[in-house]
């Protein structure tokens, strides 16, 4: 006789957690653009509005950086983080993880709470 550990249960989500998964994730789809959207459309699942708020203060803020002049040979450097961190962001929120990006993840929770 072997001793087998019974397996832990997965966490599964809900059909209605999984809608918010992935709202969450679009909310990062086309950056700032679709933060908004979902910012000023979603008005039930603070969730959701959490992820559009950091998608339009994160991405809002990197599209302004790439805009000012002086720095943009920054690009060659800023392009592929802000790749990584849009691929990372979508993943976080689709798994239902609020990840909060350092330095922004506070001031989008305040957007989010200022925009109900």
């Amino acid at each position: 006789m072997t001793n087998q550990t019974p397996p832990t249960p997965t966490q599964e989500t809900t059909p209605v957690q999984q809608e918010g998964n992935t709202k969450a994730a679009l909310t990062y789809l086309v950056g700032w653009v679709t933060g908004l959207i979902f910012l000023f459309t979603e008005k039930d699942d603070e969730f959701v509005r959490f992820h559009a708020a950091q998608s339009v203060a994160v991405f809002g803020a990197l599209f302004i950086i790439g805009l000012i002049p002086f720095i943009g040979f920054l690009t060659l450097i800023i392009a592929p983080v802000t790749f990584v961190l849009w691929i990372l962001l979508m993943i976080k929120a689709y798994k239902g993880e609020k990840f909060m990006v350092p330095g922004l993840g506070k001031f989008a929770e305040q957007i989010e709470q200022k925009i109900k």
